[in-house]
């Protein structure tokens, strides 16, 4: 990145530009004869006592005290997208939340307090798209209230890495003691290609519901209740997909798209499973899990496949989905289909 004008390093950002995304170099100490230098990119959360905070796209905060700064200039707000769908942040945050509803919610401002008796931080976290109407700290004191009275931990879900996202609320999250647990990655695609995979040539079963087999290999089915069937049945268009299990045929299991000879048996558990919403344009992929005996077989790539020429029928052209930052398996195979990251978010647990 390049920070001189005339040959000369320049910081050229002041405490003004809080909110804006910057890039910055400093000098740290390597330990070695020379100087060492680390750049780092993000939105700039604060500038207080000569130390400044900046938000990367992962979320992560850097702290840097000023003395140690050689360059620093404001850049662009997001880097402009080389592949998928266009989408804003707010489109993308609206759409997501409808194809995942809590049991009950509640507004504070512009703020959405969800709950669905634990199931899962995203029906049960605040979603934080705009105002609340109070000072944050207040705010996020009626947030501890409402979910204690619930008997549930307090989260609040926020966003980074894209124009319009949350990364001066992870900092002031921060700032009241609030710590991220877990991240993912939002990520978008062209619905068409998708529908056009092809992998294992079972036949997968399409239904408005969820059955019993279906609950059964779903990992997150632990504690039954009618809070997850609500959870999981909400959305403006929703399908599950199964593939039926087979008798155990001894097939080759690295390969991607064999069958490994074996035949489907209606009773056994089944080999896959997944989720669609369709809404609008957007169709969005969840709970596609494969049996751990099954794996590598192209049945993942199978089940979404099935659920996408489904929306595509339903008028819908692009994909998105949610992974997490550590599940490097589905992040190959959601690269191998053409997903993009978009921006990411985050889980703030109160202290």
């Amino acid at each position: 990145m390049e920070f001189t004008i005339g040959g000369r390093l320049e910081v050229r950002i002041t405490p003004a530009d809080v909110g804006k995304r910057v890039s910055v170099r400093r000098r740290t100490d390597g330990g070695g004869t020379g100087a060492e230098f680390t750049d780092v990119v993000g939105v700039l959360t604060s500038w207080d006592n000569g130390v400044l905070s900046i938000t990367r796209k992962s979320g992560e905060s850097v702290h840097i005290v000023e003395t140690s700064l050689v360059a620093g200039k404001v850049v662009p707000a997001a880097p402009a997208r080389r592949r998928g769908p266009a989408a804003s942040f707010g489109e993308l945050a609206a759409v997501t939340a409808r194809a995942w509803q809590p049991v009950e919610s509640e507004a504070l401002g512009d703020w959405r307090l969800r709950a669905a008796g634990g199931f899962t931080r995203r029906a049960n976290s605040a979603l934080p798209l705009g105002d609340p109407g109070l000072p944050v700290g207040e705010a996020l004191g009626r947030v501890r209230d409402w979910y204690e009275e619930r008997g549930l931990p307090a989260y609040v879900q926020t966003a980074t890495g894209a124009e319009g996202t949350q990364e001066l609320l992870c900092a002031e999250l921060e700032r009241h003691g609030w710590r991220r647990e877990v991240s993912a990655e939002v990520r978008i695609a062209a619905l068409a290609p998708v529908g056009d995979l092809e992998a294992d040539v079972r036949p997968v079963r399409l239904t408005r519901e969820p059955d019993a087999a279906w609950l059964a290999r779903y990992q997150r089915f632990s504690t039954p209740g009618p809070h997850v069937l609500r959870v999981l049945g909400s959305g403006p268009s929703v399908w599950f997909a199964t593939v039926p299990g087979d008798t155990g045929g001894t097939g080759d299991a690295g390969g991607a798209g064999g069958t490994g000879g074996s035949d489907a048996d209606p009773d056994a558990p089944p080999a896959a499973i997944g989720r669609c919403v369709v809404d609008g344009r957007w169709a969005g992929f969840m709970a596609v899990e494969v049996a751990p005996e099954q794996r590598r077989r192209g049945l993942a790539t199978t089940v979404m496949a099935a659920l996408a020429r489904r929306a595509l029928d339903e008028g819908a052209s692009a994909a998105w989905l949610q992974v997490e930052e550590d599940n490097e398996g589905a992040r190959e195979l959601y690269d191998g289909m053409g997903f993009a990251a978009h921006h990411r978010y985050h889980h703030y647990r109160s202290a």
